[in-house]
């Protein structure tokens, strides 16, 4: 079950190492990935609920926003990077188009990345706006895998049409591919899916990335390997725990990937990120 709780926040225009300011109108996300670096933050919230399983709710969002960005620097802001904008909850008190208005209305550069189809509500706000972004994050055509990843967010497929529809708006669109587990949702089959899926979108550019050891990720992922892939415990632990079979992965993988992106004709629109 859920734990929903609304909070008011003293700031919402936060320095950021992706961008000059994260906005995050949500502290906890409802996706449930399991994968999610943004564990960390629970451990500033007081809850005993696990991630995935509580969202603090910043009703006070667009108001604090309003008046930081008067007194604030110019520049640009990523919605969001410990929190999806576009989750489930976001239909509900749609905090995230409020604060999109009010960065628009004083001209912030924009850059979005969300799995939820939910952002096509909001194209109306981003169409004519020269200086906004859309990415969606796809990690996998697998629908079966998908629903045990990233249980409570959009399906791939509506994602990749969202993305295709911002297009068509006029809207500068990306993809994040990725995280990929390994020996799960990185075989050569999974990947043509997967680039393939993507490749008529004339997206702008298109970020890759692996699995990464980060807080809290490895005990979330181990009762999951437990339960639907033991045979994949041993070789996902010694990618993520071995320095040299970790830079052979990431070594082989980007290689993988630059051949599947050129057969596509996509390389020259692919970045890593590992």
């Amino acid at each position: 079950m859920l734990v929903v709780k609304e909070k008011v926040c003293k700031s919402i225009l936060n320095k950021s190492g992706l961008a000059d300011y994260c906005l995050n109108c949500y502290t906890g996300c409802e996706n449930n990935c399991i994968y999610c670096y943004a564990r960390f933050m629970r451990e500033y919230t007081g809850h005993k609920e696990p991630w995935g399983k509580f969202v603090d709710v910043k009703v006070n969002a667009p108001l604090v926003l309003e008046k930081e960005i008067k007194r604030k620097p110019k520049g640009e802001v990523f919605v969001s990077s410990v929190c999806d904008p576009y989750q489930p909850l976001e239909e509900k008190y749609r905090l995230t188009r409020k604060c999109l208005k009010i960065l628009v209305e004083n001209e912030f550069p924009i850059t979005i990345l969300t799995k939820g189809s939910l952002a096509k509500r909001d194209f109306d706000i981003l169409k004519d706006y020269p200086q906004v972004e859309l990415g969606l994050t796809i990690t996998t055509m697998d629908k079966n895998l998908k629903e045990k990843i990233e249980p409570l967010s959009s399906s791939s497929a509506e994602r990749i049409s969202t993305l295709g529809e911002a297009k068509e708006l006029g809207i500068k669109t990306y993809c994040f591919l990725g995280p990929f587990l390994p020996s799960i949702g990185d075989s050569e089959k999974s990947l043509k899916r997967l680039l393939g899926a993507v490749s008529s979108l004339d997206l702008d550019y298109i970020l890759v990335d692996r699995l990464n050891l980060r807080f809290g990720v490895w005990g979330s992922l181990y009762p999951f390997l437990k339960r639907f892939y033991p045979e994949n415990i041993s070789k996902m632990g010694k990618v993520l725990f071995n320095k040299k079979e970790s830079e052979r992965y990431s070594s082989e993988l980007r290689q993988r990937v630059k051949e599947i992106a050129q057969a596509f004709r996509l390389l020259e629109k692919v970045e890593f990120c590992f």
